[in-house]
């Protein structure tokens, strides 16, 4: 079951640490004098505070890199987080049989990869097949799939083991590429990819790649891209790594980076009253997630993770994110199908906890306990929530050591199969590979043999087998599957394996001079660059 469980990392991008309203509020007007139109700028620069590539091969790739390989590369079909409806891409139609077994897909005529040669039928079934066989990152979205058929240059048929909602699974920011497999000749594709070689069909290509430098990547415009290069476009996208948000946002404020994916909620607030500067607050399909070791340590005790879960402050927590958190009902977040409001939670309850704690020795009046939890170093934001924690913790006897690591290191430590090296607490962001709850309920939660997302190690057969069913059930009977996810829900609140902080509200900052800005929850802080139209500055 776990070749079909695997999920995505879906770990550490940030919202931003609360600091005094007034810090470089003085900056942050700079240039915002003059009111005369300027030129017309075509290089897009996205500021990110951590390192954009973490891999660079289509079919394995499941990190930060997912801002710069969508404008890349393209899949079959892309979600509209505004319609809630599947719109074509590299696929222009489809239809599926009544029971879901049989998908067929009409494929755009006349679209080149970025090594020259033309997409066909053939060219699609060779890049899912190799994402398939590969086994990686994200490959478990194309579980279902049996085998693939090309009954002409532009028709790909997909033939399903069982029931699955194919054409959004088509959607997938992650694992759903469509490359040419051919494009590295007799070399290694992997280590062809790895050397910051593309072949997708995207709008952009690779220009220049300074691993470990500020300004780390740029993409340039790919000529012969199927949707043309008429009217106002950016043929440049430049990916600059600020880790200080302080710095990021001098930098929008006196022009001279586009759009910043991260910012303090105080700079946020500050930064609206710039005229040359737009702010967005747009809710995501993502939340903040503290995964509990249920195999070994404190937390292996269901009685200690339910006195955590009612130790945390999580109001105090959303009310120090001053906008960029709300409050979280069970683990689905809200705009996926399958949410509920009307789940139970946990909620603020100190006394409850020492009760729980003093029941098994713990706590005022007992034991202290040691908690060890590892964050993302560099997030700000996270960072702020563990302070909270620590100080939530402290009152109840419980010593909670933080430790920030790099997200590799972090990762690392937590795929230990050496127990005694993990952590307790594990603090990530998580969010969905395509826009449906299975990532929470499947790759999140699903036994693992060998830990990869499942860093609660977390391991329920009752919760493995509705897991197993959740997908075909939801091509065939929608109302059966989200009373099958509640159900699933009920079990992770009962057994507390991971701890909902928040669901988390992305506050982004870009200049005026960007127009059509929109950044779909449906793709974790993906802006489509060609979507955008450059403005006069």
């Amino acid at each position: 079951m776990e070749d079909v469980m695997i999920a995505r990392y879906r770990g550490f991008l940030a919202i931003g640490l609360l600091i005094a309203a007034g810090v470089a509020v003085a900056v942050l007007l700079a240039g915002c004098g003059g009111s005369s139109a300027g030129p017309v700028s075509t290089t897009f620069t996205y500021d990110t505070y951590t390192n954009v590539m973490v891999g660079w091969d289509p079919s394995t790739e499941n990190s930060n890199s997912i801002i710069a390989l969508a404008n890349v590369y393209d899949t079959l079909t892309k979600y509209n987080d505004e319609t809630k409806e599947v719109e074509p891409l590299l696929a222009t139609s489809w239809t599926t049989s009544p029971d879901a077994l049989t998908w067929t897909f009409q494929l755009r005529p006349n679209v080149y990869f970025h090594t020259g040669r033309l997409m066909t039928a053939k060219a699609v079934k060779a890049a899912i097949e190799r994402t398939i066989r590969l086994n990686q990152g994200a490959a478990y979205i194309w579980a279902a799939v049996k085998s693939i058929d090309t009954p002409s240059q532009d028709t790909v048929v997909f033939h399903l083991k069982y029931p699955g909602p194919l054409s959004i699974v088509a959607s997938a920011g992650y694992g759903a590429y469509i490359f040419d497999t051919k494009a590295s000749g007799s070399e290694s594709l992997a280590k062809w990819f790895e050397a910051a070689h593309d072949a997708g069909t995207g709008p952009y290509t690779v220009q220049t790649w300074n691993s470990g430098q500020e300004t780390e990547l740029v993409l340039t415009s790919f000529p012969k891209y199927w949707g043309g290069w008429s009217g106002a476009h950016y043929k440049r996208i430049v990916f600059r790594v600020v880790k200080q948000d302080t710095t990021a946002a001098q930098l929008v404020g006196s022009g001279q980076v586009d759009f910043v994916q991260r910012i303090s909620p105080a700079l946020f607030a500050s930064l609206k009253t710039n005229p040359q500067l737009q702010t967005l607050s747009v809710p995501q399909l993502m939340n903040l997630i503290a995964p509990l070791n249920c195999k070994s340590g404190p937390l292996a005790d269901l009685t200690m993770r339910k006195a955590i879960a009612y130790a945390i402050d999580y109001k105090g927590i959303i009310a120090a994110s001053k906008g960029a958190a709300s409050p979280s009902i069970g683990i689905v977040p809200p705009g996926l199908w399958g949410h509920s409001d009307t789940l139970p939670t946990y909620s603020y309850d100190t006394a409850k906890a020492a009760q729980l704690l003093n029941s098994v020795g713990y706590g005022p009046g007992k034991k202290a306990m040691n908690l060890t939890l590892t964050y993302t170093q560099g997030d700000s934001s996270e960072q702020l929530v563990t302070s909270i924690m620590k100080s939530n913790l402290a009152k109840l006897n419980v010593n909670l050591r933080v430790q920030p690591l790099a997200w590799p290191t972090q990762w690392a430590k937590a795929q230990s199969t050496n127990l005694s090296d993990r952590q307790d607490i594990f603090m990530m962001y998580w969010w969905p590979d395509y826009a449906d709850p299975y990532a929470w309920l499947g790759g999140l939660l699903a036994t693992e043999k060998t830990p990869y997302w499942n860093l609660s190690y977390f391991s329920n057969p009752q919760f493995d087998e509705m897991a197993g069913r959740l997908e075909g059930v939801a091509a065939t009977d929608m109302p059966q599957a989200i009373d099958l996810c509640r159900q699933m829900q009920i079990i992770a609140y009962e057994q507390m394996p991971v701890m909902v902080l928040y669901n988390v509200t992305g506050q982004f900052v870009a200049l005026k001079s960007v127009g059509n800005l929109h950044v779909n929850p449906a793709y974790a802080y993906v802006v489509f660059v060609y979507d955008l139209e450059p403005l006069p500055s």
